[in-house]
């Protein structure tokens, strides 16, 4: 055995410098997890099998006494490091960034076979005869070292094409990729230096692995970064293809001129780049396909999308647009149904949009367990839904008053149940969406919860509906609008002591416009804030002067709920009873019986803010239904006004004519309010409101809404004198306001009773104001 020399001992002393490397390659695989993981773990194998190969072969040349060349133990560290070289191939290949699915990573592998195949053909042709490029030099005695050489133009290869299509940021896969290549070409020297006896070979490879292990370990690091993923970007372009096949052709018709010829080795180099090329096109092709088919669903998924609902699954408009262009078919007749859910705005106001939500999507969940197979459900929007029927109209009808039953269950929500009911419209003709919908404004319009079909007078009354509201746009400034006024009279003498003023219009083209045809249209337009405000300023006016001719009344004006709710109302009616110097006691301002159903802890506080100011309240239409017995003891009013419906109800099977005139008088009278009879039209039921002992009473049989000169005629003419201003019962205190008394009702209750003209403290009284606008619905029918 002969001493080793000193290139042998340096070049094993470097390839234990490998180790290192390869055990914090190993460290980084356990750190990480998923694809990180494997790609590490596999990297840090392939190292130290080459690292293995490597030292195997280094020691067994430095003790060896066989001459140069060595053929088996060159092929021994070859083929070895060539199993480690293969294995840094596929972990690089696996890196995260490197490509985003197993089928890239083979692609890119492919790639690197075709760039490597060209290497090896060009390489071919300048090394072998007749270019013979390295002369003596060329390991021809060593076949073995044809493996690791291809492994490393290979790897070479790899380089070039993550180089070029790796996913951002590309360095840290790249210097992997380098790593490789370093490793692949110490695998070559080392073995050729092995196999020849070549020193400065062994150095040279000895040196060159533990450099190429140590530049992967420290950038895979970092390669389980975040990368940018933007697609195979080797399917962009063929120049990883067109390059290596100009380089073949070229160095092959070099090596042709040269006097070469097309041995084995070009055969081979030729065949593994033609396959290499079908292969890789063969899986892009797949990828291709797949992509294809995959974009193909997305595009039919995003359009089914389009038109859907996303909270309830159902249609959405435009999906309904379609069923309804699928469906044009003359001999198939169809039909649409309008919905609406009624007071679906307060469950969002008043339980949340997570309830709203929830109650949606039970909605479109009923209109599908309702349906039959063909039908369409949609919601178009908010609480708005429509279902298209196959079918006829009757059959249609009998449908929708099925789903009006459905949605009107309770929904069971978190927090308890939510009651709502629906309107629903039916149309079967025509244009079916704006039909329906005309048919649905209508069943709102006349009650809510019910079934409308289309009918072709809608549109008509649709037209006149348009007209009303731009006309009366103007109708204050054209001087179209009037008030009249409906005296009201003393039991049983019937001498007027108060007046309310009822809106007329009367349009030089359209007539006299009834204000229960007007007054929807003010208030769902926005106009009613303007109306009123005119109709209050007119009435105060007329008001006052009234009183300075000394006539003992007071004037009632009818206020709309939206002008209630108003900002600072009552300080817009304080100040109109300021600008004419009218006690606020004069005016009464009512509020219809209908408003109670709605909010009642908003309405008690702005009726108690008009009382504040000095004004009287009158609850109109009462007996029509929506009050309770104990919202009434809530509510701060004045008067009771009761419903001209109880006052013409036919004798009971008592012989009593009107008999729950007596009941609310009495109970008005026990609450400390003043009691007014409305709708008397006959000296029958006046007597019937005389005997139930209620004071005050109104009606066609004491006079029809007049214009304000008639009604101050028909003062005058009643006037005997100048009546003297009456005496109070209770002087109040100086600059108090006293509009009202308190009264016992039993023990522990008591209750403010009103002070109306008719009473004698009536007179001496100081108030303030309030405000009011338009005719209640029980007199804007009276002419």
């Amino acid at each position: 055995m002969q001493s080793p020399s000193g290139v042998e001992l340096a070049g094993t002393v470097g390839l234990l410098l490998a180790v290192p490397a390869v055990a914090l390659l190993g460290n980084s695989g356990r750190r990480h997890t998923g694809a990180a993981r494997r790609a590490h773990l596999i990297l840090a194998l392939g190292g130290a099998v080459a690292t293995a190969a490597a030292l195997a072969g280094a020691l067994s040349a430095m003790l060896s006494d066989a001459p140069p060349p060595r053929l088996h133990l060159g092929s021994a560290v070859a083929i070895g490091a060539a199993i480690g070289i293969l294995a840094l191939l596929v972990g690089t290949a696996m890196l995260p960034g490197a490509a985003e699915s197993p089928g890239a990573a083979v692609r890119h592998l492919l790639d690197g076979l075709v760039i490597a195949a060209a290497i090896w053909f060009v390489g071919w042709a300048l090394l072998a005869e007749p270019t013979h490029l390295l002369g003596d030099a060329t390991p021809m005695a060593c076949p073995s070292l044809l493996i690791p050489t291809g492994l490393l133009v290979i790897s070479l290869g790899l380089t070039v094409v993550l180089a070029l299509h790796a996913h951002r940021p590309r360095l840290t896969t790249v210097r992997v990729a380098t790593g490789v290549t370093l490793v692949a070409a110490a695998t070559v020297a080392l073995a050729g230096g092995i196999c020849q006896g070549r020193d400065q070979w062994q150095l040279s490879g000895s040196l060159l692995l533990p450099a190429g292990l140590s530049l992967i370990a420290h950038a895979v690091k970092a390669a389980d970064q975040p990368v940018e993923v933007v697609g195979d970007l080797s399917e962009r372009g063929t120049a990883y293809a067109v390059v290596p096949m100009v380089a073949m052709v070229g160095a092959l018709g070099f090596h042709l001129a040269q006097g070469g010829s097309f041995g084995l080795y070009a055969f081979l180099g030729v065949s593994v780049e033609g396959f290499a090329l079908v292969g890789r096109q063969y899986l892009a092709l797949g990828d291709v396909r797949r992509y294809t088919l995959r974009l193909r669903q997305s595009e039919a998924h995003f359009r089914e999308l389009a038109h859907t609902d996303p909270l309830t699954g159902l249609a959405n408009r435009r999906g309904l647009q379609r069923a309804l262009r699928a469906c044009e078919c003359p001999d198939e007749p169809l039909v649409l149904v309008g919905i609406d859910l009624d007071g679906f705005k307060t469950v969002n106001d008043m339980r949340g949009h997570d309830v709203g939500d929830a109650v949606l999507a039970e909605v479109g969940e009923r209109l599908r367990r309702n349906l039959l197979d063909g039908d369409v459900a949609a919601r178009l929007g908010g609480d708005e839904f429509a279902v298209l029927m196959h079918g006829t109209a009757d059959e249609a009808m009998l449908t929708a008053h099925r789903l009006l039953a459905v949605l009107g269950e309770p929904y069971e929500v978190d927090g308890g149940s939510v009651f709502l009911s629906a309107s629903l419209g039916v149309a079967d003709t025509g244009e079916l969406i704006r039909d329906a919908d005309l048919a649905l404004r209508y069943a709102k319009q006349r009650g809510k919860n019910r079934v409308e079909r289309y009918q072709a007078r809608y549109d008509e009354l649709l037209r006149r509906r348009g007209t009303l509201e731009s006309e009366l746009r103007h109708a204050i400034d054209r001087d179209q609008l009037r008030l009249v006024f409906q005296p009201v009279v003393a039991l049983p003498s019937m001498r007027p002591v108060g007046a309310e003023a009822l809106l007329r219009w009367h349009h030089p083209t359209l007539g006299a416009v009834r204000p229960d045809e007007f007054i929807p249209v003010a208030e769902e337009s926005g106009l009613i804030n303007r109306i009123g405000s005119w109709v209050l300023a007119q009435a105060v006016a007329q008001l006052a002067d009234w009183l300075a001719k000394g006539h003992d009344v007071w004037v009632s004006v009818n206020l709309s709920p939206k002008e209630l709710h108003a900002a600072d109302y009552a300080g817009q009616v304080a100040d109109v009873l300021a600008e004419h110097g009218v006690p606020p006691q004069r005016l009464v301002l009512e509020v219809t019986e209908h408003a109670v159903a709605t909010d009642l802890e908003e309405l008690v506080s702005r009726l108690a803010a008009l009382r504040a100011t000095g004004v009287r309240v009158a609850l109109d239409d009462f007996g029509a239904g929506y009050s309770s017995l104990g919202q009434l003891r809530t509510l701060p009013v004045d008067i009771l006004k009761i419903d001209h419906a109880l006052v013409a109800e036919p004798e009971s099977r008592t012989g009593t004519a009107a008999p729950l005139v007596d009941v609310v008088v009495r109970l008005g009278h026990r609450l400390g309010l003043e009691v007014l009879a409305e709708g008397i039209g006959t000296p029958a039921q006046r007597t019937a409101v005389e005997e139930a002992g209620c004071r005050l009473g109104q009606g066609s049989l004491f006079g029809w809404g007049v214009p304000a000169e008639h009604l101050e005629a028909q003062l005058h003419s009643l006037r005997t004198g100048i009546r003297p201003a009456p005496i109070p019962r209770n002087d109040p205190p100086k600059g108090a306001t006293a509009r009202s008394q308190v009264v016992t009702l039993g023990p522990g209750m008591k209750q403010l009773r009103a002070v109306l003209p008719t009473d004698p403290a009536f007179g001496a009284l100081v108030g303030d104001q309030n405000v009011g606008s338009v005719d209640s619905p029980s007199e804007m029918g009276q002419p």
